[in-house]
């Protein structure tokens, strides 16, 4: 896997850019200057980020989300694991 995180990732699994092992290493996500924790889902190239709306679900117990435009930059926040699952050195 490389040090670069996908351009368009989701948690969701339903999702076709969901991404298990890019999701187990975390992505950091940067949004208009300041670091966010509750992104759903994020696009670099379009330049927006989808978040959960407070508490709402809809009917299929869900959360509702938000999406929002602005400036994205996103990062591993662990270094890719080695043969041995290790992490690898820089």
């Amino acid at each position: 896997m490389t040090d670069t995180p996908p351009d368009h990732l989701s948690s969701d699994p339903r999702s076709p850019f969901f991404n298990q092992e890019a999701l187990e290493r975390g992505i950091g996500i940067r949004f208009k200057g300041a670091e966010r924790k509750d992104v759903e889902e994020y696009s670099l190239p379009e330049g927006w980020i989808r978040v959960a709306l407070g508490k709402k679900v809809d009917r299929q117990g869900r959360p509702l989300t938000i999406k929002l435009s602005g400036p994205v930059e996103a990062w591993f926040e662990r270094p890719a694991a080695g043969p041995e699952g290790e992490p690898l050195e820089d």
